[in-house]
C-alpha cells in the first residue's frame, strides 16, 4: 500500500512516517518495478506500536531498543513508570510554585523573580527538575545530522586541499584555469549544500518531531 493509505489507517502524518523511516524504526520494502515504497501489514502494525509508545512519551532510542530486542516491553514500561513518577513529582512542585505566584496576585512589574528563582534553585538541589524534559528527545536527534555535516565538510575541504597541493607540485601538468576552478568549485558547492541541508534538517527536527509527535 502507499504512504497515503498508511497515513489514513494509522493516523500518523506522512512527515512523521518519513521521520521514523529516517530513524530506522520503519523499513518498508521497495517496489521492484518503480522503486516506490510499498508498505505492508507489518509496517502498519509497526507504526501502530510506535504511535502507542510515542503517546506514552517513550523516547525514540527506547523504541529502537525495543524493536531490536535489547529491551523487553515489561522492562521498558517499568522504567518509564519511574520516569513518569519523577516527572509527576516535578510537575507537582512546579504547579505549587505557579499556584503561589497566582495567589499573590503579583503584577509583572512587581514580580520578585530573584526570590522565586532562589527558591527554585534550592528545590533543584534537592532533586526537582524544572526544565522541559520533552525536548531532550529532540536534542538527541540533532547529533546525527551535525556529525554527518561536519564529516562531509571536512572531506570536501580535504579534497580541495589535495587538488590545490597537487597542482602546486606539478604546475606543468595542471589543467586549464577554468577547469581548475570547476574542480575546486564542486566540493565548495557541496559544502554550501551540506550547510543548507543541515539548517533545514535542524528546523524539521525542531518543528516536526516536537510538534507532530505531541499530537499523538
Amino acid at each position: 500500500m502507499k504512504i497515503n493509505e498508511v497515513e489514513q489507517i494509522v493516523g500518523i502524518t506522512k512527515k512523521n512516517i518519513r521521520f521514523y523511516e529516517a530513524e530506522g524504526l520503519l523499513n518498508p520494502q521497495r517496489n521492484s518495478e518503480n522503486g516506490y515504497r510499498d508498505y505492508g501489514d507489518s509496517d502498519v502494525e509497526a507504526l501502530r506500536r510506535i504511535k502507542l509508545l510515542r503517546k506514552l512519551g517513550v523516547p525514540i532510542e527506547e523504541i529502537r531498543r525495543l524493536q531490536s530486542g535489547r529491551l523487553t516491553v515489561e522492562d521498558a514500561m517499568r522504567r518509564h513508570q519511574v520516569a513518569i513518577d519523577r516527572d509527576t513529582e516535578n510537575l507537582s512542585k512546579a504547579r505549587a510554585v505557579c499556584g503561589l505566584l497566582a495567589e499573590n496576585g503579583t503584577t509583572m512589574e512587581d514580580l520578585n523573580a530573584e526570590a522565586v528563582l532562589t527558591r527554585m534553585e534550592q528545590m533543584e538541589q534537592e532533586g526537582t527538575t524544572f526544565m522541559n524534559k520533552q525536548k531532550d528527545d529532540v536534542r538527541r536527534r540533532y547529533v546525527a545530522p551535525i556529525v554527518c555535516a561536519v564529516l562531509m565538510t571536512v572531506l570536501m575541504i580535504g579534497l580541495i586541499w589535495l587538488m590545490v597541493w597537487a597542482f602546486q607540485e606539478d604546475p606543468a601538468g595542471a589543467p586549464p584555469m577554468p577547469l581548475l576552478v570547476l574542480l575546486v568549485g564542486i566540493p565548495a558547492v557541496v559544502i554550501v549544500g551540506v550547510a543548507i541541508a543541515l539548517i533545514q534538517r535542524l528546523r524539521e527536527i525542531g518543528k516536526r518531531e516536537e510538534d507532530d509527535a505531541r499530537r499523538f
